[in-house]
């Protein structure tokens, strides 16, 4: 084999591992009737708590009168990435694919659609808040609409 085949043959291999890591991080968009809502669930308290504690090694770090601002940055960029995380299942997962449209004239179906999309739309809400700022009032109330919409979701309250 030439030096020419190998680097594209390796460059094939790339692509293709780098495209089968790609769907191992999303759920697809096709009906393929494969779902884990609970494992969604909590992978976003999980992401909760990560953030949380990224909140709080902020707070810490930036009292500290010698700033290691590496740190810092690794702990501000560890705290989007997470709250993007819960974005993402909320969106992608949940409204997307899991609260499914109903019909407003069977009200009570319709009430609980609507019941779901209003905490999906907190948790969004949220989720961004967290981006903002260090306020751990926003995880309280990011942690309180999933356990809502775990409710309303499962239990059908």
């Amino acid at each position: 084999m030439n030096l020419i085949s190998k680097f594209f043959s390796g460059c094939v291999l790339t692509i293709a591992l780098l495209s089968f890591s790609n769907e191992a991080k999303a759920h697809c968009e096709i009906p393929c009737g494969i779902y884990g809502d609970s494992t969604r669930i909590v992978l976003m308290y999980e992401h909760i708590a990560t953030i949380e504690k990224s909140m709080k090694e902020i707070v810490e770090l930036s009292a500290k009168g010698d700033v290691d601002y590496n740190q810092m940055v690794r702990w501000v960029v560890n705290k989007e990435e997470h709250a993007t995380k819960i974005q993402d299942i909320a969106s992608q997962y949940f409204m997307y694919q899991r609260i499914k449209v109903k019909d407003p004239s069977d009200t009570e179906a319709y009430a609980q659609y609507i019941k779901q999309l209003t905490l999906m739309h907190k948790i969004q809400v949220y989720a961004m808040k967290t981006k903002q700022g260090t306020d751990l009032k926003n995880i309280r109330l990011l942690r309180e609409a999933l356990h809502d919409f775990e409710h309303a979701y499962f239990g059908g309250h």
